[in-house]
């Protein structure tokens, strides 16, 4: 089932007690919200597009190929500044995959 946010789409692949596998594709010009998780850790693959990362106060540039490590806690967000859609697969792992493991510091979409 795929899922519609303003940002793009998120496709769950994978769900099980030890983690949760997601497919992000977050559409030319948008990105998430500033935000950090509690009870889950997040490794970003990206797989197409180009972006900028947010990982605490530092931003770096993405594209295809790299891999990054968000431990729980870590203030991040994604933007795709490209034009065309930028896809990653997102890996959980920690002790709750939930939606609302969500706190958000920042957000284009008013979803504070």
């Amino acid at each position: 089932m795929i899922e519609t946010r303003p940002w793009g789409t998120y496709e769950i692949l994978l769900e099980d007690d030890n983690c949760k596998v997601k497919k992000i594709i977050v559409n030319p010009g948008q990105k998430l919200s500033l935000q950090s998780h509690e009870k889950r850790n997040e490794l970003w693959s990206i797989i197409e597009g180009e972006g900028e990362i947010t990982l605490n106060e530092e931003i770096s540039p993405v594209s295809k190929g790299m891999i990054y490590y968000i431990p729980a806690t870590t203030i991040h967000r994604i933007e795709n500044v490209g034009n065309k859609p930028l896809v990653f697969i997102e890996i959980q792992t920690g002790e709750y995959f939930g939606e609302d493991d969500i706190k958000r510091y920042e957000d284009i979409y008013g979803r504070i």
